[in-house]
């Protein structure tokens, strides 16, 4: 009994141990919900597949938001601003070339399909961070985006 006590207390102990999960220091926790209407023009780009819109409204995320149509009804919402550095004038991120969008500041890119970087410049130590991801949800013709 003392044995299977003791090792039902080593298991508690390991399960409750503290994860190291890898937060990103630069950006905060942005708590918001934003609801897009894809009738208007203002989000007419996001009715085509593998097209990406940025949304820079105040109530959206910390410097805004970028939502990709990945098709079939399937969105994608990250953080604009660069993971990889402070916000600040230049780290607001622009879409480039459909499923990419560049940072500013150092000039990283990253895929809008999986928040990856794929490209970093040469006299920075790297990006060590991916695209801050923020939930979705469709129905009709509204998009949900929250954290």
């Amino acid at each position: 009994m003392k044995k299977i006590f003791s090792l039902l207390t080593i298991v508690l102990f390991i399960s409750c141990a503290k994860s190291d999960i890898d937060r990103n220091p630069y950006l905060s926790e942005a708590s918001f919900s934003k609801s897009l209407n894809l009738n208007l023009p203002l989000y007419y780009n996001l009715t085509v597949p593998g097209n990406a819109v940025y949304i820079g409204d105040d109530d959206a995320g910390i410097k805004g938001i970028i939502v990709i149509n990945r098709g079939f009804n399937n969105f994608l919402a990250w953080e604009a601003s660069c993971p990889n550095h402070a916000p600040s004038d230049c780290s607001t991120m622009q879409v480039t070339g459909g499923v990419y969008c560049t940072c500013n500041c150092e000039g990283y890119e990253y895929n809008l399909y999986t928040g990856n970087v794929v490209s970093e410049s040469d006299e920075d130590g790297g990006a060590n961070y991916t695209l801050l991801y923020y939930q979705t949800y469709f129905s009709g013709n509204t998009l949900t985006i929250s954290n």
